[in-house]
C-alpha cells in the first residue's frame, strides 16, 4: 500500500515543537541506515494543537540494535519488547515496527513479530494514533486515513471494531479517553462495538486498566471520562460500586469534585494533583454520606479511629472488585480522607487550637480541602486559618520522599500504546 504524505506546508508542525532528544535518536538511527519515525500520541497531539507529554519512536532497528546504538537504553517488556533510551530522568520510548493479525479475535498475549511501517500502522488501535512523522523530510506519513480523521475530529478504529476490541479490550477505555480529552466523535460502528464488547474488559490485565484510569484522573478531563465510562457500561464492569453510587445524589458531588480537579489541572503551569487527592474526589462524598448514616443519624459522633476504619472499608469496597490499588496509594488516600475530619470535625470544640500533624503527607489533606472550599465557599474561613498555620510549620515537617513511578514491565503506556 502506498501511503499518503502531507508536507509541512499542509500539517504545519514545527520541528522545534519536538523534543531535541527524540530528534537526536531519529537522526542517529537514520545514520546507521535504519528507518525511524516519530509515532503515535505525540504526532496526534501536535496535529490537534496540544503539547505532547511523550515523544515515542518506531524504527526498523531491533531492540538489541537500539541497545547497541544507545548504551543508556534499557530493554523492557515481554508482551511488548521495546527500549527506553534514557537521558537523565527523561526517557524516550523506542519500539520496533510490528506486524499483527487485525482480524483475529483472540486476546493478544504477545506482540513481538517484527514488521514494516505499513504493518505497524495497520495493527495500531485508532487511525489518529497510526500516523508517522519523518523528521528528515518533515512529512506526515499516513497508511490509514488518519490525517483526514484528525481534521474531522473522528475517532475510527483500524479494521473491524469488534475483533479489535476483543484482541485488546483496553482499547475500549482508550476510545472513551480520547473522546473525553479531545472532544472527538466516535464512529458509529466503533460505538456499537464498544457497548456490545464491554464485558470483555475484565479479561484485561488489572494493572493496565488501573493505570489508564489513574492517568485519566490526572488528565484534566476526568469528569467527561467517568461520565462516558458510566454511560457505556464500562465502569459497571471494573468499578461496580462506584458506578452504582454515581447514579445517586452523591454521584453529582463526585462529578463536581472531578470537575473542580479538572479545572485546577488545566490551569497554566499547574504541577497537577497527586493521585491520593484525585482518588479522594471519587470517595469523599461517599464517606461523608456513610458517616452521616452510620453515626450522626444515631446521634453518635465518630472519632478519628472510627473514621479511619470506615474510610479503609470504603476504599476497599470501591476498588477491590477489579482495580485493587497499590497498598501505599491506599494508605495515603485513607490518611487524606481521615484528615478532612481533623480539619472540619463533626463536633468542634470552642477555642480549640489548630494542630498540624507532623507527617510529610499532610499537605495532601490541605490540597484536597482547597478543592472542598471551592465547592463549599462557607469553609473558606477555616481554610485560611489552617493554611496560615500550615505554612508556618511546613518548613519543619519531614519532606515526603519523591518516588519515581516505575514503568510497567509490559512497557505499555497511555497514549502511545500501539494497541
Amino acid at each position: 500500500m502506498q501511503p499518503k504524505t502531507y508536507s509541512k506546508k499542509v500539517h504545519k508542525i514545527n520541528v522545534r515543537q519536538i523534543n531535541p532528544k527524540a530528534l537526536y535518536i531519529l537522526e542517529k538511527l537514520r545514520a546507521f541506515n535504519y528507518t525511524a519515525y516519530l509515532v503515535g500520541g505525540s504526532v496526534r497531539d501536535l496535529l490537534l494543537g496540544k503539547k505532547p507529554k511523550d515523544f515515542d519512536i518506531s524504527t526498523s532497528a531491533k531492540p538489541e540494535d537500539i541497545k547497541r546504538l544507545f548504551p543508556s537504553a534499557i530493554l523492557i517488556g515481554k508482551r511488548f519488547r521495546l527500549a527506553h533510551v534514557r537521558f537523565g530522568r527523561k526517557v524516550i520510548e523506542v519500539s520496533t515496527f510490528r506486524s499483527g493479525d487485525i482480524e483475529n479475535e483472540e486476546l493478544i498475549t504477545k506482540d513481538n513479530i517484527w514488521g514494516t511501517p505499513e504493518e505497524d500502522a495497520l495493527r495500531r488501535d485508532f487511525t489518529i494514533n497510526a500516523l508517522f512523522y519523518d523528521s528528515d523530510t518533515q512529512e506526515i506519513i499516513d497508511y490509514v486515513e488518519g490525517y483526514p480523521d484528525i481534521e474531522k475530529k473522528i475517532l475510527r478504529a483500524i479494521g473491524l471494531p469488534y475483533p479489535r476490541f476483543k484482541q485488546d479490550p483496553v482499547r475500549m477505555i482508550r476510545c472513551l479517553k480520547f473522546q473525553a480529552r479531545f472532544g472527538l466523535e466516535v464512529e458509529e460502528e466503533a460505538r456499537l462495538a464498544l457497548i456490545d464488547c464491554k464485558a470483555e474488559i475484565t479479561k484485561s490485565a488489572h494493572a493496565r486498566v488501573l493505570e489508564e484510569v489513574l492517568r485519566m484522573l490526572e488528565s484534566g478531563a476526568s469528569k467527561n471520562f467517568f461520565q462516558l465510562m458510566a454511560d457505556h457500561g464500562l465502569l459497571q464492569q471494573i468499578l461496580p460500586a462506584l458506578a452504582e453510587n454515581l447514579e445517586t445524589p452523591e454521584g453529582n458531588e463526585i462529578y463536581a469534585f472531578l470537575q473542580e480537579a479538572d479545572r485546577t489541572i488545566q490551569q497554566p503551569h499547574h504541577p497537577g494533583l497527586e493521585r491520593p487527592v484525585l482518588l479522594a474526589c471519587l470517595t469523599f462524598p461517599l464517606l461523608e454520606q456513610h458517616l452521616k448514616t452510620q453515626f450522626l443519624a444515631r446521634e453518635k459522633i465518630p472519632h478519628l479511629g472510627d473514621i479511619h476504619t470506615e474510610a479503609e472499608l470504603l476504599v476497599d469496597t470501591i476498588f477491590y472488585t477489579f482495580l485493587k490499588i497499590p497498598r501505599r496509594l491506599k494508605i495515603r488516600t485513607v490518611s487524606l480522607l481521615v484528615s478532612q475530619y481533623r480539619i472540619t470535625p463533626f463536633q468542634r470544640k470552642k477555642n480549640s487550637k489548630i494542630w498540624v500533624p507532623r507527617t510529610p503527607e499532610f499537605h495532601l489533606a490541605v490540597q484536597f480541602f482547597t478543592l472542598r472550599c471551592r465547592l463549599e465557599p462557607g469553609l473558606q474561613k477555616i481554610h485560611d486559618q489552617w493554611e496560615e498555620v500550615f505554612k508556618k510549620v511546613a518548613e519543619r515537617l519531614p519532606q515526603p520522599r519523591r518516588r519515581q513511578r516505575r514503568q510497567k514491565k509490559t512497557g505499555k503506556k497511555d497514549d502511545d500504546s500501539p494497541f
